[in-house]
């Protein structure tokens, strides 16, 4: 793959993406230094938001492994169309746009940039007891269509993604943005995976800042899922699948901070190699 190694793909995340002026300072300022970067989002608080102004509120259910993951039945993956695609995705192109970024908003269904299988169930705790629901769009991410993102970033387009991505029978479903980049970053063969987040990077004793785990050996990473709370599982199950699948270097970072995706880059957050 040509000149890959010089790409990052940075997945914003948390309620951060209200804010993403500094984010995307810092993404042209490398954008302009020569790295080349994948920009991946998702949109809960942005969806939770809009659901409960439309009246169909948020629901969330907990896997038997305990996982936590949006109920996502038609009207709510509508919905999350509008805030991810419809809000958020077109507020970070227009900033990036401002500072002179050509960078192009696009969600995972478009061009089936992700693809994925479908759950034809979802296992769910109610009361202490296994439910079966039938009727969710949520999927994960099995194929990312590189062609087309080499392609813009070979023009010097930016790809800013968001979910859903699309079913392989064409539906769309809701996946989770940081396993998807996790996904993105390996199949582009990207040098480093950076996973923004409202918190420092993964805490032992959360959430206590100061008990940041600030490098974590890829072998550490089962244990580490122990001390990982709420969405920071997925991350670090992300960033377990990305150096599964060749990513040499993902770092956990805290997009609060100026500059966030440069001083993750330089090691700041949880770096696990």
């Amino acid at each position: 793959m040509s000149h890959s190694n010089d790409i990052t793909v940075v997945k914003l995340g948390g309620s951060v993406g209200k804010q993403p002026e500094a984010f995307c300072r810092d993404a042209a300022d490398l954008l302009s230094r020569g790295r080349r970067l994948v920009i991946v989002h998702g949109g809960s608080e942005h969806t939770n938001e809009l659901a409960q102004a439309l009246g169909h509120p948020s629901q969330f259910i907990t896997s038997p492994s305990g996982h936590t993951s949006r109920r996502t039945d038609r009207r709510t993956l509508e919905i999350m169309q509008m805030a991810c695609r419809g809000l958020l995705n077109q507020q970070i192109v227009e900033q990036l746009q401002r500072l002179s970024v050509a960078a192009a908003g696009l969600s995972g269904m478009d061009a089936r940039i992700w693809r994925g299988e479908r759950k034809a169930a979802v296992r769910a705790m109610v009361e202490g007891r296994i439910t079966v629901i039938r009727d969710d769009f949520t999927g994960t991410v099995d194929e990312v269509n590189t062609g087309l993102l080499l392609s813009l970033l070979e023009a010097g387009v930016t790809p800013v993604l968001s979910p859903p991505a699309v079913s392989f029978s064409g539906e769309p479903i809701n996946v989770d943005a940081d396993r998807a980049a996790a996904q993105t970053a390996a199949a582009l063969g990207a040098s480093c995976l950076v996973l923004l987040s409202n918190v420092p990077g993964l805490l032992a004793h959360f959430p206590d800042e100061s008990s940041l785990i600030d490098r974590l050996p890829r072998s550490q990473i089962e244990s580490a899922m122990t001390a990982a709370q709420g969405r920071m599982k997925k991350k670090v199950l992300g960033a377990g699948e990305a150096l599964e699948r060749g990513v040499r270097r993902v770092v956990i970072g805290d997009a609060r901070r100026p500059g966030p995706i440069s001083a993750a880059l330089e090691g700041a957050g949880t770096v696990i190699e």
